[in-house]
């Protein structure tokens, strides 16, 4: 505290604050702050879909923090997909679209001329939306509309989840012939689908009512180079009660590849509720 003049001690106390920032000036100039560490690829290179669960420390301008690793394979492709982010509120211009190919979906010529005024001008996220939307109202004839857009657009890559979203809107409407031709656009593609994936899209086409097209994808989930996992087989074999010859075959794959796993026979009277 400064005693005497009252002059003089203003002005030793704007002395002292100028010194103090001063000091502060120094000191950030020799330890100036780190810069925000950017989360790249390289972050997730171990997160994989057996250890979600892992944690990993990365470091930022406030110091240590833990992040947890969800929904990203080995090959990093869950950072990048297109369909992050996919089902937001739709925007003004993507509820307009939705509205407008509504009203026109049962004339072709009408459809066609507002596609190329109105849905050729959406933004990704904005045409990503209008699809996860027709999806959602089970619109399959116009969901494949903004399906053929989207793979045409400059900025589209092949993605797992934009295919699977598909074939389940497929799956639930009956549209076999339609999630076939899907399918093979995906092959085209060469998107490669994990055991677990696999299995969720043969239960969805056994869930309703289409067990050929089930089995031709199984099929090609018993040639996958992965190995196999006993969670898929399982729930394939739970879709599968309907269809008790069906059953027996999955069933007779699954002791093969799982020989000291047993499965409990469920009892004829109980295939007659399905």
């Amino acid at each position: 505290m400064c005693m005497g003049d009252e002059n003089f001690c203003l002005i030793m106390d704007d002395l002292v604050l100028v010194e103090n920032s001063t000091n502060r000036e120094d000191i950030q100039e020799m330890n100036p702050p780190s810069p925000p560490h950017v989360l790249q690829e390289d972050d997730f290179e171990n997160c994989n879909e057996n250890n979600l669960g892992k944690l990993k420390v990365v470091s930022g301008l406030e110091g240590s923090k833990t992040e947890q690793c969800r929904g990203f394979s080995s090959s990093g492709i869950g950072n990048l997909s297109l369909w992050r982010g996919k089902k937001k509120i739709l925007g003004r211009e993507g509820l307009l679209v939705v509205q407008e190919m509504k009203r026109f979906k049962k004339n072709n010529e009408r459809i066609q001329k507002f596609m190329k005024s109105h849905v050729s001008r959406l933004l990704k996220s904005d045409l990503l939306s209008v699809l996860a939307e027709f999806q959602r109202q089970d619109e399959v004839f116009l969901a494949l509309k903004i399906y053929n857009v989207v793979r045409k657009e400059i900025w589209y890559k092949p993605d797992k989840p934009f295919y699977r979203d598909m074939l389940f809107t497929l799956a639930r409407n009956k549209k076999r012939e339609e999630a076939m031709i899907v399918w093979q656009d995906m092959k085209g593609e060469e998107i490669h689908l994990d055991q677990h994936t696999y299995g969720d899209i043969v239960r969805a086409f056994l869930d309703n009512e289409s067990p050929s097209v089930a089995m031709k994808i199984y099929e090609e989930m018993r040639e996958s180079l992965d190995p196999p996992l006993e969670l898929p087989y399982r729930v394939i074999l739970k879709g599968l009660l309907p269809y008790p010859a069906l059953r027996d075959k999955v069933k007779q794959d699954f002791q093969e590849l799982f020989p000291d796993i047993q499965i409990n026979d469920i009892p004829e009277e109980i295939f007659d509720e399905y």
